[in-house]
C-alpha cells in the first residue's frame, strides 16, 4: 500500500492555484509561502483528514495566512461585568485621550525640550502642573505603572535601609506579583509590624530606629478584612514619621479623582484624600479608576518627589509621548466632574444607571433573536475590578445564551474576528452589559451573530 504522504502536493504546485494567487492582494508572497509549506506540513502529519481538492488546499492556506496576519495584541469586547479587568487591559480611555495621543503620534512634540528657554527639557514636568492641581500635591510625575512607582520611592528614600510596614498591607496583586517582593527589589529592607488583622500605632512607634528610612502604607484595595481587626490610617502615621523624621510613603493604589459614594460606592479615598493625608509621597495607578492609560502617578511634597526623580532608576521606569498625553488630556477632563463621569469610559460604565444599562441588554437580545440565537436577559451583579472597591456589587443586566452550550458558545466567541469575552454562571455563557462601551453595542451584536451562526 502506498504513503498517501507521497501524493502530497508540491509548494510549487499549491502556489499556483488560482485561490492562493488571489491572496497576494492581502499578503506579501513569503508570507504566502510560508503558509503553504505549514499546510502541507500539516497534511503530511495525517494525510487521512488533510485537504484532498483545490478548494480545501486553498481553504487550509487561507486559513494559515489570516493566523499569519492576526496581530497578537487585539481589540475584544468586555462582556464579564468586570469593569476594570486587568488580564483585558483595564481601562478603555476617553475618546479625548485617543485623540490627544493620536495627535503627537503624527510628527514631533516637546517631549523634552522647553519651548520657553528653547533648549533641552524634562518629560517629568508634563502632567506634574495639572496633577497638583487636581489634588492639592506640592510636586508629581509620571512612571510606567503603581509598582514602578513604589519601587522607585522605596529606593530613593530607603535603599540600605529599613521600610517599616503592617503585616496586614502585605498583599498579593495580580498575577501572583506580591508586595513584599516587588519592595525587596528596592533595597529596602522590610520590618514587618502588627499582625495579619490587627496594627496599632504604637507598632509603627516601638519599631523606629536608627536604620528606619521610610513608613510604608499600602491601602488593601483587593480585598477586605472583617470583625477583629485594626488598622492604623495614613493620616495618623503621618505625625508619627514626621516627629522620627522619616517619610511616609502611601500606595493607596486605585487613583479614584472623584467620590463615587452617590452611585453607591463607598471605601476608597480620593487622590486629594490621600494628599490631604499629610504623606510625604503618594502612589497611584493612572489606569485603574482615573480611567487614562497604564502609568504609575507620584504625589508628594516638593523635596521627595523631586529625590525621585533625579533617581538614576526614574529614566528606566519613565513613560512615553502617547502616555503622558492621553493622561494629561484625560486629566483635564477632571476639572468639570460632571464631564469626568460622563466622558471617561470606566467612570461612565460604573455609574450608569441599571435601567439604562437593561434597557441595553433588552436591545441586543432582541436583535440576536433576530439572527436566530436563543437567549434572554437576566439580572446580574457586576463588580469594579482592578482591586478596587473589592466588597462592592454593582446592579447589571446581562444577555444569556441559551441551549446549554456555554463552554462551546464561549469558545466560538473568542475565536471571533473581534473576540467576545463574557462569564459562565449555572451552566449558561452570560454577556454582561455593564463592562461594554455603548459605542461597541453593534459590534457585539454582530460579533456574537457571526460567531454562533459560522
Amino acid at each position: 500500500m502506498s504513503d498517501a504522504r507521497r501524493r502530497l502536493p508540491a509548494v510549487s504546485t499549491l502556489l499556483e492555484y488560482e485561490g492562493v494567487r488571489a491572496l497576494h492582494t492581502a499578503a506579501p508572497r513569503e508570507v504566502i509561502a510560508d503558509a503553504v509549506r505549514r499546510s502541507i506540513e500539516t497534511a503530511r502529519r495525517d494525510p487521512a483528514v488533510g485537504p484532498d481538492s483545490e478548494t480545501a488546499w486553498v481553504a487550509a492556506v487561507t486559513a494559515e495566512v489570516d493566523r499569519a496576519l492576526e496581530r497578537s495584541l487585539r481589540p475584544v469586547i468586555n462582556a464579564t461585568g468586570v469593569v476594570l479587568h486587568t488580564n483585558l487591559g483595564r481601562a478603555p480611555v476617553a475618546a479625548r485621550a485617543i485623540a490627544a495621543a493620536q495627535a503627537v503620534a503624527f510628527g514631533y512634540s516637546n517631549l523634552e525640550y522647553d519651548l520657553a528657554a528653547g533648549s533641552r527639557g524634562s518629560r517629568h514636568g508634563h502632567c506634574a502642573r495639572i496633577l497638583c492641581e487636581l489634588t492639592g500635591a506640592e510636586d508629581a510625575f509620571v512612571v510606567n505603572n503603581c509598582a514602578a512607582a513604589l519601587v522607585l520611592a522605596l529606593n530613593t528614600l530607603a535603599d540600605g535601609r529599613e521600610v517599616i510596614i503592617s503585616r496586614g498591607e502585605l498583599v498579593e496583586i495580580g498575577g501572583s506579583f506580591r508586595v513584599p517582593s516587588i519592595m525587596n527589589k528596592s533595597g529596602a529592607t522590610l520590618v514587618e509590624v502588627g499582625t495579619t488583622n490587627r496594627t496599632h500605632l504604637a507598632d509603627y512607634q516601638q519599631a523606629i530606629g536608627p536604620r528606619t528610612g521610610a513608613i510604608a502604607s499600602v491601602h488593601r484595595s483587593n480585598f477586605v478584612i472583617e470583625g477583629f481587626v485594626a488598622s492604623v490610617m495614613p493620616s495618623a502615621l503621618a505625625p508619627v514619621a514626621a516627629a522620627a523624621g522619616v517619610p511616609l510613603v502611601h500606595d493607596f493604589g486605585s487613583g479614584l479623582m472623584l467620590d463615587l459614594a452617590a452611585w453607591g460606592l463607598r471605601g476608597e479615598p480620593t487622590a486629594s484624600d490621600a494628599v490631604r493625608a499629610g504623606a510625604s509621597v503618594v502612589l497611584m495607578s493612572g489606569d485603574k479608576l482615573l480611567g487614562g492609560p497604564q502609568s504609575g502617578i507620584v504625589l508628594g511634597t516638593r523635596a521627595v518627589v523631586g529625590a525621585m526623580r533625579d533617581n538614576p532608576l526614574a529614566r528606566a521606569l519613565r513613560v512615553d509621548k502617547f502616555t503622558l498625553a492621553a493622561l494629561e488630556a484625560t486629566l483635564e477632563l477632571y476639572r468639570d466632574p460632571a464631564a469626568a463621569v460622563q466622558d471617561i469610559p470606566v467612570l461612565r460604565m460604573l455609574t450608569m444607571p441599571t435601567v439604562a444599562v437593561t434597557a441595553r441588554a433588552d436591545a441586543l437580545c432582541a436583535q440576536l433573536k433576530g439572527r436566530g440565537i436563543d437567549c434572554d436577559v437576566v439580572a446580574t451583579e457586576a463588580t469594579v475590578g482592578g482591586g478596587a472597591f473589592p466588597a462592592s456589587r454593582i446592579p447589571s443586566s446581562a444577555v444569556r445564551l441559551l441551549g446549554g452550550q456555554a463552554g462551546e458558545y464561549d469558545r466560538r466567541l473568542r475565536g471571533g474576528r473581534t473576540p467576545v469575552i463574557g462569564r459562565t454562571v449555572d451552566g449558561h455563557l452570560l454577556l454582561d452589559l455593564r463592562s461594554v462601551t455603548e459605542s461597541v453595542d453593534e459590534l457585539l451584536c454582530s460579533s456574537v451573530a457571526q460567531a454562533l451562526n459560522r
